[in-house]
């Protein structure tokens, strides 16, 4: 059943479990994660990011993925990640993302704000929902105009009150896209968020994280991680063994046959990870 983010979310935090964003770049891996949500009887949310949105048109990824969440027995989200532009939020809307994500947080507070306050009066009135950024995830690599700033208390005590989204992503160490190693969360930094937010709060750059981390931010505040490194990484490695056990297969339908498995058993651990 195709369902918005506040629909999702607000369950998770009464439960005290999280629920796993995946960006998702093609049909193949947007069946695995569908696949495990059901498979497990869980929300999931399938996001687009920027890389997606310049290979494919957003009524192109709505006409393939709407019809796979309203099908689907889980409640499934259709989420636009990261924007940075009003305007293009807004067409994502109306082409019928259920889920928006205005990134503001390379912008002063104030500005912010503004720009959230005039997406949720877009957005709700449509049954969309919105997520905020305060403070500034970094970037393992490429995007080196992406800032590292950790979310200040009173900026997203300011956002909640004043911009009203659904979702509050925040910054406390962690960092999009890192391929090895892990980074160490600033646990005063979450409590203190925690403490004076009651908004739903968002992790991106989960997989940088570790597992003990992951567990302890989703019994707690955090309803919503972002994952994609994970998933890619997985796509790859499933498609590279599948040519290399096979070197004379070439049908696509059967190749994606043995990787879509793979895919489903990795969103599968992340989806348990987060305790739904």
């Amino acid at each position: 059943m195709i369902s918005n983010l506040k629909d999702i979310l607000l369950p998770a935090s009464n439960q005290g479990y999280a629920v796993a964003c995946f960006n998702v770049f093609g049909f193949e891996d947007s069946k695995a994660v569908v696949d495990a949500a059901e498979a497990r009887n869980a929300s999931v949310i399938l996001s687009i990011n920027l890389d997606m949105r310049q290979f494919m048109s957003m009524e192109q990824i709505i006409g393939m993925l709407r019809p796979m969440a309203e099908s689907s027995k889980a409640p499934v989200c259709i989420h636009l990640d990261h924007t940075y532009e009003v305007e293009v939020v807004k067409q994502a809307i109306d082409a019928g993302f259920t889920s928006v994500m205005f990134d503001g947080s390379q912008l002063p507070i104030a500005e912010n704000i503004a720009h959230i306050r005039d997406v949720v009066s877009y957005a709700y009135p449509k049954g969309v929902s919105v997520e905020a950024e305060v403070g500034s995830v970094p970037y393992a690599s490429g995007r080196d105009h992406i800032k590292s700033a950790l979310t200040e208390v009173s900026d997203a005590l300011a956002m909640e009150q004043q911009g009203s989204p659904d979702a509050l992503a925040i910054s406390i160490g962690n960092v999009h896209r890192l391929e090895s190693g892990s980074v160490e969360i600033d646990m005063k930094r979450f409590n203190e968020l925690e403490k004076v937010l009651s908004i739903p709060l968002v992790i991106h750059g989960t997989s940088g994280l570790d597992d003990k981390d992951i567990k302890i931010l989703s019994k707690r505040h955090v309803t919503k991680f972002n994952v994609g490194t994970v998933l890619r990484k997985s796509f790859g490695s499933s498609l590279r063994a599948t040519l290399n056990s096979n070197p004379e297969l070439f049908d696509r339908i059967t190749i994606m046959q043995q990787v879509i498995p793979d895919l489903k058993d990795t969103a599968t651990k992340v989806i348990d990870l987060l305790g739904q």
